[in-house]
């Protein structure tokens, strides 16, 4: 991985070992290039997770965290970008495809998308839910109350 700090200087942003886990802070513009990277030249042949945090008071609110495995290797990375609300990030189906539902699921939870992906949609909620409830602005008794009442034939108990 000290390699990638040489070919990409600023633009890794932190490259450190915590509790045994590596993890790297890359900036969005390199994101593509050095997940294509860990996976040709580095042997990170399974993506094992992509997640996301937000933090609404930061200027860029969002993490996107890419967890990667080598079997090869028997080794774990984290690589680490950061968005703003509205950024996309692109998509990494092309190198890992188990990445599809992984990045449809921070889709509908965060509402991040990712350029290229074959079919970006909600994979847990329904298509025409409002909102995405892992943002920490979607309130915790906050639901789709047209939603509810429409498909269950309740009111909400809010």
């Amino acid at each position: 991985m000290s390699g990638l700090k040489q070919r990409y200087g600023s633009g890794i942003r932190e490259a450190s070992t915590y509790l045994g886990q590596n993890y790297l802070v890359v900036d969005s513009s390199i994101i593509a290039d050095v997940l294509r990277i860990f996976e040709d030249e580095y042997d990170f042949d399974y993506c094992v997770d992509i997640t996301a945090v937000h933090y609404p008071k930061r200027e860029k609110q969002f993490d996107v965290i890419w967890i990667l495995y080598s079997f090869e290797h028997n080794q774990r990375v984290r690589v680490k970008t950061m968005i703003a609300d509205g950024d996309t990030v692109p998509s990494a189906v092309s190198i890992w495809p188990a990445a599809n539902w992984l990045e449809r699921e921070v889709y509908d939870m965060f509402g991040i998308r990712f350029e290229g992906h074959p079919d970006l949609k909600r994979i847990l909620l329904p298509d025409d839910w409002k909102g995405h409830p892992l943002r920490k602005d979607y309130g915790i008794i906050q639901q789709d109350q047209d939603w509810v009442k429409a498909n269950l034939g309740i009111e909400s108990a809010q």
